[in-house]
């Protein structure tokens, strides 16, 4: 009797957050998993997991990696491109190397990541699930960058599922809002280095307070958009998106209101959360 080959998953950006779960998640569920990210350090205690440093804008890297799969694992289910960050700040402000490298990350990364698999996926029938966010659809001040990002891989991966479907890969979008991960706090370090306009005082104070970025009450887990992407993967016919939890619902349905009042919508809420922060930082002074 010919063995069952394990199936096998690669994860991207799998040293923290939403990557670190998800390849838990599958590795619970008996995958073979590959687990990558750029940063080692939260590499070494993932478990049941095969783990190295990975740069996703290396095109050179993410071959020979897909050549140790085939030899090691013998093939490819799942493509879970996770890997990614946020470049925050208003557009006219942010360095033209600090878009670029944005883009270079979670666009290029991300679509490199995945077609260069996509002969492993055909083999097995497999699947690919780009880690996107609500801001793939929906913009705020201070995350255009981010945004725009995400909105590119969102058209990118809309139209790569249409290009393969007939080759028996599915490609599949999971889109949280807010998750609680470190992401709020690793997203303010790139506030820094670069020159700010007195003009978006409340945007930078909203960045700032968190909340913006970090969403507070509203935020999921991360094993709960690993779930999701576990049922993405796993499911006979995917869906093309996946919205994680209500919050992200009802961003989403936001889309459907007149432009206008989602614009007016975007600038309230940025001045509340502006607002909200200099009262708090006054009162712990």
């Amino acid at each position: 009797m010919i063995p069952v080959p394990m199936e096998t998953v690669l994860v991207t950006g799998a040293s923290s957050g939403i990557g670190r779960a998800t390849a838990r998640r599958f590795a619970s569920a008996g995958w073979r998993v590959y687990a990558v990210d750029i940063d080692a350090d939260g590499l070494g205690d993932l478990d049941g997991c095969e783990t190295t440093t990975l740069d996703v804008t290396d095109g050179a890297a993410i071959g020979r990696l897909y050549e140790r799969i085939r030899t090691e694992a013998g093939g490819l289910d799942c493509v879970v491109a996770n890997a990614g960050y946020c470049q925050p700040g208003p557009l006219e402000d942010l360095p033209a190397e600090r878009v670029e490298r944005q883009f270079a990350v979670n666009v290029q990364g991300t679509l490199g990541t995945i077609t260069a698999g996509l002969p492993l996926l055909r083999e097995r029938g497999g699947s690919a699930v780009v880690v996107s966010s609500t801001h793939g659809r929906v913009v705020t001040p201070g995350m255009g960058a981010y945004a725009g990002s995400k909105h590119a891989i969102e058209g990118m991966a809309d139209a790569l599922r249409i290009e393969v479907a007939g080759g028996s890969v599915d490609v599949t979008l999971v889109a949280p809002a807010w998750v609680d991960t470190g992401f709020s706090a690793e997203s303010d370090r790139h506030l820094s280095g670069f020159e700010r306009s007195a003009r978006y005082a409340d945007v930078y104070d909203a960045l700032e307070g968190g909340a913006l970025l970090g969403g507070g009450p509203l935020a999921v887990t991360p094993d709960r958009v690993a779930a999701t992407i576990h049922d993405a993967a796993t499911a006979e016919t995917p869906a093309a998106r996946y919205p994680v939890g209500l919050p992200a619902r009802l961003v989403l349905a936001t889309r459907w209101l007149p432009r206008p009042v989602q614009d007016l919508g975007q600038r309230v809420s940025i001045r509340m959360l502006a607002a909200l922060e200099r009262v708090r930082g006054a009162i712990t002074e």
